[in-house]
């Protein structure tokens, strides 16, 4: 079984980081090494905290700003990972550059509107800049192992998909004052993920609460959601961000788990996520109605933090060697920012809603 993404041919084109916070020192740059990426340098609106990273993970050059690194023609893909209330912003002024660099890869949600997430898509394509979302997930490697069952149709055709997260997460100060909490941040995984496997949803409900244990104002803690599909198909997640009192004392139980059942088998999993920074590897386990009740078990020591994130920039250099569109496109990811709208609105509206209603996803 193919969990792996085919790798780039061409490792060399000189990679940007934009951020320093721990998603970027502890997962991409870790992944990018281990990829034999070449990260050409850094910045951060911290430029101390940029330099300790810098040393720690090999960076040979720390900018002073974002100017500075664009200014550098050795600068050809930038990495874009900062709070998704600024992301905009520096994507404006990655194309208001007169250097044009050739890629970014941008970080999930690209956008916290569709509208807004649509004119960064239309302004890459203006520009010329090939757009890659860091939608991570769809690079676990379980996830891409279902992925692989689904296209050479071993489990028949589709009928219920579910993901359970009982996680407890640590929410950023930048989160405090956003419009969505667990959608927008937490649940954009799952979705994306759905639609990974199974394409865009027709219908959505939704139903959301407020996590007791996060302080600041928020509705959408908790997120329940059922997705409905064309044909027939469903697709549900739990998540789940209080997981139970187990930092008021009780005991902990936490995971993220997923089963896709289809019509002639089954496959259950799990993403190692909760054992950070621990490496665990995620699981997949399956059957079909052609191997007389048999399990497969196949293991792996990739886990999705930190290896996924070597998938997503390599998914961007393999389209730019190849100019193709990137596997997670902005233009793509627009149906992951309408399908969080549509949970976003169900949840707090109390009706079922579509993708996209009042908006055209493809963002014209």
């Amino acid at each position: 079984m193919n969990h792996r993404p085919e790798p780039p041919k061409n490792r060399d084109a000189g990679i940007g980081v934009v951020g320093a916070g721990f998603i970027v020192r502890d997962c991409h740059l870790v992944a990018y090494t281990e990829a034999a990426y070449r990260v050409v340098g850094i910045t951060s609106r911290t430029p101390a905290k940029a330099r300790e990273v810098a040393a720690l993970r090999g960076v040979p050059n720390v900018y002073q700003s974002l100017e500075e690194m664009l200014d550098d023609p050795a600068i050809e893909v930038v990495d874009v990972a900062v709070p998704p209330v600024e992301q905009p912003g520096v994507i404006r002024c990655i194309l208001g550059h007169p250097r044009r660099v050739r890629g970014i890869l941008a970080h999930k949600p690209l956008a916290m509107t569709y509208g807004e997430a649509a004119e960064l898509v239309q302004a890459c394509e203006r520009a010329g800049v090939l757009l890659q979302v860091n939608q991570n997930m769809r690079y676990d490697p379980s996830v891409r192992a279902l992925k692989a069952l689904l296209d050479e149709g071993r489990l028949g055709d589709p009928v219920l998909a579910t993901i359970e997260m009982r996680a407890i997460p640590h929410w950023m100060p930048w989160a405090r004052d956003g419009r969505s909490l667990s959608t927008f941040i937490m649940s954009i995984h799952h979705l994306d993920t759905f639609r990974f496997w199974l394409g865009d949803p027709v219908r959505v409900l939704a139903s959301a609460r407020p996590d007791p244990r996060t302080t600041f104002d928020h509705d959408d803690g908790i997120n329940l959601y059922i997705l409905e599909y064309e044909n027939g198909a469903r697709a549900s997640g739990w998540d789940d961000v209080w997981s139970g009192p187990a930092r008021e004392g009780a005991g902990s139980s936490t995971a993220v788990r997923w089963r896709f059942e289809g019509t002639e088998g089954l496959a259950v999993g799990e993403i190692g996520w909760p054992g950070w920074p621990a490496r665990v590897p995620s699981t997949i386990d399956y059957t079909t109605t052609r191997d007389g009740g048999r399990w497969h078990r196949p293991r792996w020591p990739d886990a999705w933090f930190p290896d996924a994130f070597a998938g997503t920039m390599g998914g961007l250099l393999r389209a730019l060697e190849s100019g193709t569109e990137p596997d997670i496109s902005g233009r793509d990811n627009l149906g992951t920012i309408a399908l969080c709208e549509a949970v976003l609105a169900a949840g707090r509206e109390h009706r079922v809603t579509r993708p996209g209603e009042g908006e055209v996803v493809g963002g014209q």
